[in-house]
């Protein structure tokens, strides 16, 4: 019997050391991109692709996120009394009633691939998502995991999230190596952060990824890697040996929100298309820079 994909692993135990001093003591995930925060936006992706269970690997000074997907009992009191009827709505309704959230704690800091081991007990033996919030996608209303899902609903396999990236850029990606290209294709190799001149492909992969439970037995034997972090690049390689892995490329503009301009470049593109302040944000940039 074919099995769906139901459950979504965040791990947002990283320290966000490229937006410092702002992520001293708030978490990168929560940086808001006009007025929501980064883990909101991966949270709806996720609950738009059929994701039912959100799993957070968590880290020390992370409190805030599990404060955010809480019930907020003396804000909406407030609300309520105040008859601010559109924002209790919208604090109630961060996750939808059948969504369950999961938070675990990494003890260490021992890479992706370790937070991605840390979710074994509560994923299981089911195939599982794992969405970086950093890679902000916006994908109009098809969503990139719901193109991935429905991608694995036909492969059964697992599935890289790629796109191309510039080719000087490489050492900043896992790359993967295919002999065609297409919108779905096999991987027949995966490098993490190779120099340009090593690298297979320009074929990048970003923060999504639909993985079997198999990764886990993988990840299990997979020693430290890149910056003495278990690697789930590494995994995968391993993975890849066992079973067929496929990469996606996924229709839709990737902000890249772990690095300032990526960061900008997001906040100034979402400003735009806001339904409330789209208009008068983009009538004070002509006015700004339109002289």
């Amino acid at each position: 019997m074919m099995k769906t994909v139901k459950k979504a692993v965040f791990p947002v135990a990283g320290l966000g050391t490229r937006f410092l001093p702002a992520t001293k003591a708030s978490p990168k995930e929560m940086l808001p991109v006009v007025d929501k925060p980064l883990i909101q936006y991966a949270v709806e992706e996720a609950v738009h692709a059929g994701i039912e269970v959100m799993v957070f690997i968590m880290g020390r000074n992370k409190s805030s996120i599990t404060n955010h997907f809480d019930t907020a009992y003396e804000l909406e009191q407030e609300l309520e009394s105040r008859g601010k009827d559109k924002m209790l709505e919208i604090v109630r309704n961060i996750v939808p009633p059948h969504v369950s959230c999961v938070f675990i704690r990494q003890a260490m800091p021992l890479g992706l691939g370790h937070a991605v081991l840390c979710a074994e007990p509560v994923v299981g033996n089911e195939p599982f998502a794992v969405v970086l919030a950093d890679d902000l996608i916006d994908d109009g209303d098809c969503g990139c995991l719901s193109q991935m899902v429905d991608a694995f609903s036909h492969t059964c396999s697992s599935i890289l999230g790629t796109e191309l990236v510039d080719p000087q850029e490489t050492g900043s990606y896992g790359i993967v190596d295919t002999d065609e290209d297409g919108e779905l294709v096999e991987v027949k190799g995966i490098v993490e952060k190779p120099a340009p001149e090593d690298a297979p492909s320009n074929r990048g992969v970003v923060g999504r990824y639909i993985l079997t439970s198999e990764i886990f037995n993988q990840l299990a034997q997979t020693g430290k890697g890149a910056g003495g972090e278990i690697q789930l690049t590494d995994g995968i390689a391993r993975l890849m040996q066992e079973e067929k892995v496929m990469a996606y490329a996924f229709k839709g503009e990737r902000y890249d929100c772990g690095s300032k301009l990526g960061y900008l470049k997001a906040t100034v593109d979402y400003a735009l298309k806001h339904d409330h302040l789209g208009d008068e944000f983009k009538a004070w940039l002509r006015e700004r820079f339109i002289r």
